[in-house]
């Protein structure tokens, strides 16, 4: 059986995480995922909040960008939250959303052996001892981790061919973005089996998740991740046809009324897990099927929504 996960958002008020975290933990879930996008809140400081408020609960900081935090910080901080939770700290790395990094005016060059680069940093800070790094993109010069010998597993966010090989050839495991299709997820996954034949990293992935349909709100957030032209791959996969051209100007326009008609409801259906609790365990089901082993419950906006949904997906809880 596939073990379930919760995303967080940015957007979720700061004093409403201790009681998402509650609830994920209570329904089953093994560990939180919170989000990093440059501009809403803080990931470290909501994973300390969640972990403060939970006994067992993992956290995954998702996804570091070294472009915006610098891999000894990244490390930094993962061990100084291990420091307070042993055994509870995930870090994952990605290259970061790009309308963000340029919001910010910061450039993303050769994203594929930057984030080689950071995790070769990060996990060698994590281990303890000094770290001597000469790179393209950073270089260290023997100074090591006051807190350092932590045992973090480091995670790549990857849906590109390179990237699920990087994740497939070093990381201790992948996670997907939401809105990915089962069966792109599949091809996605066999990308990093084919990497590295020998090695069995953690095949994570973000699924949005909702009783009832797909209603506007999902469909707008699909609409914005589906936009983006590296998702041609997953929406043909899916045998999905939007107007991506037509949904990227909507959002630009910030034309939500317009994003809800490109987004019909048989096309969100496809690219979530939604309807009765059937439906929504049998499209999970479809998505163990192509090779995830933790599946992340995303667009889940209240613990209320977090205990249905952890119970309809069948995660059981304490």
């Amino acid at each position: 059986m596939a073990e379930f996960g919760v995303s967080i958002e940015g957007f979720t008020p700061a004093a409403a995480v201790a009681a998402q975290a509650r609830a994920a933990e209570a329904g089953g879930a093994r560990r939180l995922w919170i989000a990093s996008h440059l501009y809403l809140r803080d990931p470290v400081a909501l994973a300390a909040a969640a972990l403060g408020a939970t006994d067992r609960l993992e956290v995954a900081l998702m996804a570091i960008s070294p472009y915006a935090v610098h891999p000894v910080h990244a490390a930094m901080a993962a061990a100084t939250l291990d420091e307070l939770h042993p055994g509870r700290v995930v870090l994952s790395l990605g290259v970061g959303a790009p309308g963000d990094l340029a919001a910010a005016g910061i450039a993303a060059p050769r994203p594929a052996r930057t984030l080689e680069e950071a995790l070769d940093v990060c996990r060698a800070l994590l281990a303890g001892g000094a770290v001597e790094h000469r790179g393209e993109a950073f270089r260290l010069s023997g100074r090591a981790l006051v807190n350092g010998g932590r045992r973090v597993p480091i995670v790549l966010a990857a849906t590109g061919p390179e990237m699920l090989a990087l994740a497939g050839r070093r990381a201790d495991g992948v996670v997907l973005s939401g809105a990915v299709s089962a069966a792109h997820a599949r091809s996605c996954l066999d990308r990093v089996r084919a990497a590295a034949p020998g090695r069995a990293p953690a095949r994570c992935g973000l699924v949005y998740a909702r009783l009832g349909p797909p209603g506007p709100a999902l469909r707008r957030t699909l609409g914005f991740i589906l936009r983006g032209a590296h998702h041609a791959a997953n929406l043909a996969a899916a045998g999905t046809e939007l107007d991506q051209e037509a949904l990227r100007a909507a959002h630009a326009a910030g034309d939500l009324a317009a994003v809800e008609r490109l987004v019909p409801p048989e096309a969100a259906a496809a690219h979530a897990a939604t309807g009765t609790e059937e439906a929504v365990r049998a499209r999970l089901a479809e998505y163990r099927a192509a090779g995830l082993d933790h599946i992340v419950l995303a667009g889940l906006e209240t613990p209320a929504d977090v205990a249905r949904t952890l119970a309809a997906a069948g995660a059981g809880g304490r």
